[in-house]
Protein backbone atom coordinates (compact mmCIF):
# COMPACT_ATOMS: atom_id res chain seq x y z
CA UNK A 1 0.00 0.00 0.00
CA UNK A 2 2.99 2.31 -0.33
CA UNK A 3 1.37 4.05 -3.33
CA UNK A 4 -1.68 5.07 -1.24
CA UNK A 5 -4.12 2.74 -2.97
CA UNK A 6 -6.70 1.12 -0.67
CA UNK A 7 -8.54 -2.02 -1.75
CA UNK A 8 -11.11 -3.72 0.46
CA UNK A 9 -12.49 -7.15 -0.33
CA UNK A 10 -16.00 -7.79 1.04
CA UNK A 11 -15.86 -8.15 4.81
CA UNK A 12 -12.18 -7.21 5.10
CA UNK A 13 -12.34 -3.72 6.62
CA UNK A 14 -12.84 -2.83 10.27
CA UNK A 15 -16.44 -2.95 11.48
CA UNK A 16 -18.24 -1.32 14.39
CA UNK A 17 -21.64 -1.72 16.00
CA UNK A 18 -23.08 1.71 16.86
CA UNK A 19 -26.51 3.38 16.72
CA UNK A 20 -28.13 -0.06 16.53
CA UNK A 21 -26.34 -0.69 13.25
CA UNK A 22 -23.29 -2.05 11.49
CA UNK A 23 -20.62 0.34 10.17
CA UNK A 24 -18.22 -1.39 7.76
CA UNK A 25 -15.31 0.96 7.07
CA UNK A 26 -14.04 0.97 3.50
CA UNK A 27 -11.53 3.81 3.85
CA UNK A 28 -10.76 6.29 6.59
CA UNK A 29 -8.71 9.34 7.48
CA UNK A 30 -5.60 7.27 8.22
CA UNK A 31 -5.77 5.79 4.70
CA UNK A 32 -6.41 9.06 2.81
CA UNK A 33 -4.19 11.68 4.49
CA UNK A 34 -7.35 12.76 6.31
CA UNK A 35 -9.27 13.61 3.14
CA UNK A 36 -12.06 11.02 3.02
CA UNK A 37 -14.03 8.47 5.02
CA UNK A 38 -16.37 5.91 3.46
CA UNK A 39 -18.41 3.23 5.21
CA UNK A 40 -21.21 0.84 4.32
CA UNK A 41 -23.85 1.36 7.00
CA UNK A 42 -26.74 -1.00 7.79
CA UNK A 43 -29.40 0.16 10.27
CA UNK A 44 -32.74 -1.33 11.28
CA UNK A 45 -36.13 0.38 10.85
CA UNK A 46 -36.89 3.01 13.47
CA UNK A 47 -33.31 4.16 14.09
CA UNK A 48 -33.21 7.96 14.15
CA UNK A 49 -30.79 10.75 14.98
CA UNK A 50 -31.52 14.05 16.68
CA UNK A 51 -31.20 17.17 14.55
CA UNK A 52 -27.47 17.84 14.52
CA UNK A 53 -24.67 19.39 12.52
CA UNK A 54 -21.01 18.73 11.90
CA UNK A 55 -18.68 21.72 12.20
CA UNK A 56 -15.78 20.00 10.39
CA UNK A 57 -17.16 17.64 7.73
CA UNK A 58 -19.46 17.55 4.77
CA UNK A 59 -21.40 14.27 4.42
CA UNK A 60 -22.99 12.40 1.56
CA UNK A 61 -25.12 9.25 1.47
CA UNK A 62 -26.06 6.85 -1.33
CA UNK A 63 -28.92 4.50 -0.47
CA UNK A 64 -28.30 0.89 -1.52
CA UNK A 65 -31.41 -0.67 0.10
CA UNK A 66 -34.34 0.50 2.20
CA UNK A 67 -35.98 3.84 2.89
CA UNK A 68 -34.74 6.85 4.83
CA UNK A 69 -36.45 10.11 5.75
CA UNK A 70 -33.77 12.81 5.73
CA UNK A 71 -34.18 16.32 7.07
CA UNK A 72 -31.59 18.71 5.58
CA UNK A 73 -32.03 22.20 6.96
CA UNK A 74 -35.77 22.93 6.73
CA UNK A 75 -36.49 20.41 3.96
CA UNK A 76 -37.56 16.77 4.40
CA UNK A 77 -36.45 14.31 1.71
CA UNK A 78 -37.68 10.74 1.25
CA UNK A 79 -34.77 8.62 0.06
CA UNK A 80 -35.04 5.14 -1.43
CA UNK A 81 -32.76 2.72 -3.25
CA UNK A 82 -30.57 4.69 -5.66
CA UNK A 83 -31.09 8.07 -3.92
CA UNK A 84 -28.14 10.33 -3.13
CA UNK A 85 -27.91 13.29 -0.76
CA UNK A 86 -25.03 15.69 -0.08
CA UNK A 87 -24.94 17.74 3.15
CA UNK A 88 -22.55 20.71 3.35
CA UNK A 89 -20.55 21.20 6.54
CA UNK A 90 -22.56 22.97 9.23
CA UNK A 91 -26.05 22.20 7.81
CA UNK A 92 -28.41 20.87 10.51
CA UNK A 93 -29.74 17.44 9.54
CA UNK A 94 -31.41 14.33 10.92
CA UNK A 95 -32.63 11.00 9.56
CA UNK A 96 -34.98 8.15 10.40
CA UNK A 97 -34.91 4.65 8.89
CA UNK A 98 -38.40 3.86 7.53
CA UNK A 99 -40.24 0.73 6.46
CA UNK A 100 -39.95 -2.84 7.66
CA UNK A 101 -36.45 -3.78 6.46
CA UNK A 102 -33.02 -2.41 7.35
CA UNK A 103 -31.59 0.41 5.28
CA UNK A 104 -28.13 -0.04 3.78
CA UNK A 105 -26.21 2.97 2.49
CA UNK A 106 -22.78 4.29 1.62
CA UNK A 107 -21.76 7.09 3.98
CA UNK A 108 -19.06 9.54 2.83
CA UNK A 109 -17.34 12.20 4.95
CA UNK A 110 -14.87 14.84 3.82
CA UNK A 111 -12.52 15.26 5.52
CA UNK A 112 -12.45 11.70 6.74
CA UNK A 113 -12.15 11.76 10.54
CA UNK A 114 -15.83 11.51 11.50
CA UNK A 115 -16.05 7.70 11.37
CA UNK A 116 -13.71 7.60 14.36
CA UNK A 117 -16.63 8.94 16.41
CA UNK A 118 -18.67 5.81 15.69
CA UNK A 119 -15.72 3.64 16.65
CA UNK A 120 -15.34 5.46 19.99
CA UNK A 121 -19.00 5.29 21.00
CA UNK A 122 -19.63 1.86 19.50
CA UNK A 123 -17.97 -1.51 19.96
CA UNK A 124 -16.11 -3.73 17.51
CA UNK A 125 -18.59 -5.82 15.52
CA UNK A 126 -18.33 -9.48 16.45
CA UNK A 127 -19.76 -10.42 13.03
CA UNK A 128 -20.93 -8.68 9.83
CA UNK A 129 -24.57 -8.38 10.92
CA UNK A 130 -26.80 -6.07 12.90
CA UNK A 131 -26.10 -6.25 16.63
CA UNK A 132 -28.43 -8.28 18.80
CA UNK A 133 -28.21 -8.78 22.53
CA UNK A 134 -24.43 -8.75 22.09
CA UNK A 135 -24.57 -5.04 21.09
CA UNK A 136 -24.67 -2.06 23.43
CA UNK A 137 -27.92 -0.89 24.97
CA UNK A 138 -28.94 2.74 24.31
CA UNK A 139 -28.50 3.41 28.03
CA UNK A 140 -24.81 2.55 27.68
CA UNK A 141 -24.20 4.13 24.27
CA UNK A 142 -26.10 7.44 24.43
CA UNK A 143 -24.02 9.01 27.23
CA UNK A 144 -20.91 8.29 25.15
CA UNK A 145 -22.29 10.41 22.29
CA UNK A 146 -22.71 13.40 24.61
CA UNK A 147 -19.15 12.97 25.89
CA UNK A 148 -17.30 12.12 22.67
CA UNK A 149 -19.35 14.00 20.05
CA UNK A 150 -18.08 17.52 20.80
CA UNK A 151 -14.48 16.38 20.24
CA UNK A 152 -15.52 15.54 16.66
CA UNK A 153 -17.39 18.80 16.09
CA UNK A 154 -20.81 17.17 16.49
CA UNK A 155 -23.45 19.59 17.80
CA UNK A 156 -27.01 18.46 18.64
CA UNK A 157 -29.35 21.34 17.76
CA UNK A 158 -32.86 19.89 18.08
CA UNK A 159 -35.15 16.86 18.17
CA UNK A 160 -35.21 14.16 15.53
CA UNK A 161 -37.80 13.32 12.86
CA UNK A 162 -41.01 12.01 14.48
CA UNK A 163 -42.11 8.42 13.83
Amino acid sequence: MSDGVVVRSPGSGPATWAMGGLFEHLVGAADTEGLLGVSVVTQPPGIATPLHRHTREAEAFFVLDGRISYQAGEQLHELEEGSFIYLPRGLPHAFRIRGTVPARFLAFTAPGGLMGLYDEVGIPAAERRLPGEDGQTPEVELPKWAEVGPRYGLEVVGPGIPE
